[in-house]
């Protein structure tokens, strides 16, 4: 909460000039200021109070906050609402005088307690934030409710928020729901952006993705860069209203201008795709690199992703390095994964297994299956780790139940070698059936070899035949070599017409499999 400094800032000066000619009953606008001053001296707190106005806003004097405060502090002690909120706000805010969050509590406490709106709020904030006093939800809570209750819009946000959120009170979505709707009926951008988002989440409010663009919109249309970016996002999916990515990519335009960091990311991605804009990957690279600066993980993934395969800028490995590191180190994974590979292979970084392992575990920790594949190639081969066959085991397995094709490969060696496992033909047969199907031809070899021998599977030259066929189609040269010299001899196992058939559902099996994607 911030942004509320700026705001409270500018609004003290509209505040102040209202409270003072709510309060006084002699116009102190046609006084001279020698006139003024004079009163003030002489201990009129009404003077005092517009002296003090007049030398912050420096309306017909220089502008001097310590004068302000000077004045503020005499009106303040006589017992003045809009004084004691002025000094509050001087020792808050730290103009006029050292910052000091315990003197702002004792101003805006002596107001609130006159039901002074406004620093009610503002104590709320110090007791949220622990500004001065220990962080005290509960007291927070106290005084936003006070706020809110006068219909301070700010604080029914705030208080809806503590609700939402569970802070000072116990978690009520339907209580968060009531006060957003209140700030927003008066108009608030940030409560209307916070209804929508409530809606959404169907927290408290039956979901109603029309009624989150309702109030999206009427947040966006206000200037709020989160509503923008949201709206935006409503826009692209189709939620709420027709798929529209030439609105969504507006959208997000409004809220990347205002820097916003996720509509940044965002719009980059329109332009990766081509969706509701051209597909310009240079433009791409701009808008993930806005939004990168900004610490936001997926655009520095992504940036990262542009300089590793030169797209929309030169190829550049370090600087691909440079981002993937900033991205993994804010725990994406798939960044982790990526700087793994960079370790491994030498790009931009001197090649240090050690370092890939590291990285790929990381990855490999939350679910990543191609880093769980890699960890499990780097323990069964020693590389960065000592050898370890039930390691590499364990990380297989972790992979092959993901759909890895490379890793149900490899726990197929490992159960038909015995490494790490007790040997079994049958596990290793199963492993490389599922790799097979996904159409990796050295599991697709390994699976004739196991029909042709009779491991694990029931010994059939028919099955053999068709394995080595799809291998012979598929393989490396190498496998293509060994499938190629199997299947011309157990072809000889075989009659014309077994042949024939075998031809024709291997031709099926590939028009219908899509090649494996290693």
């Amino acid at each position: 909460m911030g942004e509320y400094k700026l705001v409270w800032l500018v609004a003290i000066l509209l505040l102040l000039s209202a409270l003072l000619f709510a309060e006084s009953k002699v116009d102190y606008k046609t006084l001279s200021l020698s006139a003024l001053t004079n009163l003030a001296k002489n201990g009129d707190a009404e003077a005092q109070n517009y002296l003090g106005f007049k030398y912050y806003s420096g309306t017909g004097v220089a502008q001097d906050d310590k004068e302000s405060v000077k004045w503020f502090r005499l009106a303040a002690e006589q017992g003045k609402i809009g004084a004691q909120y002025a000094l509050g706000c001087a020792y808050d805010f730290g103009y006029g005088v050292a910052q000091d969050y315990k003197e702002a509590i004792k101003w805006y406490r002596l107001a609130a307690e006159q039901g002074h709106a406004y620093s009610q709020f503002n104590l709320s904030l110090i007791y949220e934030k622990g500004q001065g006093v220990a962080q005290d939800y509960k007291e927070a809570v106290k005084w936003y409710r006070m706020a809110a209750d006068q219909g301070y819009a700010d604080a029914q946000l705030n208080l809806g928020t503590m609700y939402a959120n569970g802070k000072g009170v116990a978690q009520d979505y339907k209580e968060a729901a009531k006060w957003y709707r209140m700030a927003s009926d008066q108009g608030s951008a940030r409560a209307q952006c916070s209804l929508g988002s409530i809606y959404i989440s169907g927290q408290g409010v039956a979901q109603d993705y029309k009624e989150a663009v309702r109030w999206y919109r009427l947040s966006a249309e206000q200037g709020y860069a989160k509503a923008q970016n949201n709206l935006g996002g409503l826009y692209e999916n189709g939620q709420g209203v027709a798929q529209d990515y030439k609105e969504a990519a507006k959208w997000y335009r409004l809220s990347a201008e205002q820097g916003h960091a996720m509509a940044q990311y965002m719009l980059g991605q329109m332009y990766t795709n081509g969706q509701g804009v051209v597909k310009d990957d240079k433009e791409a690279v701009k808008w993930y690199g806005l939004a990168a600066v900004q610490g936001y993980a997926d655009a520095q993934y992504n940036l990262g992703i542009s300089y590793d395969t030169g797209q929309g800028v030169v190829q550049d490995f370090k600087e691909a390095v440079k981002w993937y590191k900033l991205a993994a180190e804010q725990g994406d994974s798939t960044a982790q994964f990526n700087l793994g590979c960079m370790y491994n292979k030498g790009q931009g970084v001197v090649h240090d297994y050690k370092e890939a392992v590291k990285w790929y575990k990381h990855s490999a920790e939350q679910g990543n299956a191609k880093a769980q594949y890699n960890l499990g190639f780097k323990y069964n081969n020693g590389q960065g780790v000592v050898q370890d066959y039930k390691e590499a085991a364990k990380w297989y397995r972790l992979a092959a139940e993901q759909g890895n094709s490379s890793a149900q490969y490899g726990l197929g060696l490992i159960y038909a070698n015995g490494q790490g496992v007790m040997q079994d033909y049958k596990e290793a047969a199963k492993l490389w059936l599922m790799a097979a199907e996904q159409g990796v031809g050295y599991a697709q070899y390994n699976l004739g070899v196991s029909f042709d021998k009779g491991q694990g599977l029931v010994q059939s030259n028919e099955k053999a035949y068709f394995w080595y066929l799809l291998a012979c189609a598929n393989g490396d040269s190498e496998t293509f070599e060994d499938a190629s010299h199997n299947r011309d001899i157990v072809i000889k196992n075989l009659n014309a017409t077994q042949i024939t058939k075998i031809q024709n559902d291997a031709q099926a099996w590939m028009d219908s499999h899509p090649n494996s994607e290693e």
